[in-house]
């Protein structure tokens, strides 16, 4: 559980209300044709980050179509936004970094009623990109405490860079 308060941070996602806070739990990944969305970047967290253990690995971040427009202008992100990190182990050979196999999935949906308490986005994290593995169960907690330094983004990590 760690690893995924630490996981929102990289994704690209608010004061906490007294309610508590749904993952997104209506999302099925992987989202349709995710790798085909446009490429926000790709992150390495490697032994040298204190984020390793729990982080570590390739990051390689995607938006969807809803969302673009909204990355490229800094936010905010209309409803329906949806950021997927699709989580990788990685290797190191004679110095380049080479993706190796999935740790996991990560994705964040904006829906400003349904989310209303973690800052409109709801969150979920699939072990292995397993849709039979949902990670989160609280999502205040576990990944919305670590956007909230974002607010000013929308609470999303990820910015664009033409």
């Amino acid at each position: 559980m760690q690893r995924l308060r630490l996981l929102s941070a990289t994704l690209a996602l608010v004061a906490v209300v007294s309610f508590p806070a749904q993952p997104a739990d209506d999302v099925k990944p992987p989202p349709a044709g995710y790798r085909h969305w446009f490429h926000v970047n790709t992150m390495i967290i490697d032994k040298a980050s204190p984020l390793f253990k729990d982080l570590g690995g390739m990051h390689n971040v995607y938006i969807n179509s809803v969302g673009e427009a909204a990355l490229k202008k800094g936010g905010p992100y209309p409803d329906k936004s949806m950021f997927v990190t699709d989580l990788h182990d990685f290797t190191v050979s004679d110095g380049s970094y080479v993706e190796g196999a999935r740790k996991g999935l990560a994705v964040m949906v904006k829906d400003s009623k349904k989310y209303a308490s973690t800052g409109g986005w709801g969150f979920q994290f699939w072990e292995g990109g397993d849709p039979k593995k949902p990670q989160v169960t609280d999502a205040a907690k576990q990944c919305f405490a670590c956007h909230q330094p974002k607010k000013d983004q929308d609470y999303v990590y990820s910015t664009y860079i033409p």
